[in-house]
């Protein structure tokens, strides 16, 4: 494939070429006019339709370039440069015009299923904001590269759906729903890769969409509350041990109490009932000896 680079076309003002043509219909004007209408074809008569027919084919070479849009031409089956200076200019009578908007643009995808990294078929979209930088690899690279950018991102977002879970209670695993920000960034990344050769640039790739699919949604619902109930029981625990770990350095430090093995026991098992239970604790006032 051949490798086209955007350059500048050659233009002029479109003014100034407008007051050239309209010199040369002048100028054809007042050599027909002076021609009598039974004189035999003169040279003069033969000047006078060259400047009419170079006047007619200036028309063609004019053209409009509104703010954030450019023009591509072509000539005889080649590249010759692309315009982007906003206004009216001239340029190549004979070469083809083809408008490329370089104004920023959103493509929504379509809600697509796909499973996860833990082989859950799950329901993604995503939204895709993206502009042209190079007209001649827009133009020429690819067939349409809307609908480029269209496949690519698609593909793109079900590749990067198959690498993550949808959720994830591990605190070094990223998800697709915990993580926005960074899945947002590499997904952009994914799609950015994709596009350079159409020579478009992305702005901004992000999940619009994101939910299990219908058929398991009921199910992976109460999973994901089990998974959220064992997680915030772990924490619990954790934070139990520790609370029932300080007490016992600090009554031995300061020299309260003394237990031995079997009390240590005892009171680990009442603090940790006392903490870890989802009902408040009743305490028993023990009015006489530990041992009795």
């Amino acid at each position: 494939m051949i490798n086209i680079q955007e350059k500048k076309v050659f233009q002029v003002n479109g003014w100034g070429m407008v007051v050239v043509a309209a010199a040369l219909f002048g100028g054809a004007l007042a050599i027909f006019a002076g021609v009598k209408p039974d004189s035999s074809f003169t040279p003069t008569l033969a000047a006078g339709i060259l400047l009419a027919l170079a006047g007619g084919m200036c028309g063609p070479g004019f053209f409009l370039v509104h703010p954030n849009e450019s023009k591509v031409f072509t000539f005889v089956g080649k590249y010759v440069g692309t315009s982007r200076t906003p206004g009216f200019h001239w340029t190549n009578p004979f070469a083809v015009k083809k408008r490329v908007t370089l104004r920023i643009v959103n493509f929504d995808s379509q809600k697509i299923k796909v499973n996860d990294a833990g082989g859950n078929p799950i329901e993604i979209a995503a939204v895709v904001v993206w502009h042209v930088v190079d007209t001649a690899k827009a133009m020429f690279n690819v067939d349409s590269y809307k609908n480029f950018v269209a496949i690519q991102s698609e593909t793109a977002v079900r590749q990067l759906a198959t690498h993550y879970p949808y959720d994830s209670h591990e605190k070094d695993q990223e998800s697709l729903r915990a993580n926005t920000e960074e899945i947002a960034a590499k997904l952009r990344e994914q799609v950015q890769v994709r596009l350079d050769i159409s020579g478009v640039k992305v702005v901004e790739a992000r999940i619009s969409h994101l939910a299990y699919a219908q058929e398991i949604a009921q199910v992976m619902l109460r999973r994901q509350q089990a998974e959220a109930i064992i997680a915030a029981r772990r924490q619990i625990v954790d934070g139990a041990v520790s609370m029932v770990e300080m007490a016992l350095e600090r009554l031995e430090a300061r020299n309260i109490v003394h237990l031995d093995d079997e009390k240590k026991a005892a009171m680990v098992n009442n603090l940790l009932v006392a903490l870890v239970s989802e009902s408040e604790a009743q305490p028993i006032i023990n009015t006489g000896t530990l041992y009795a």
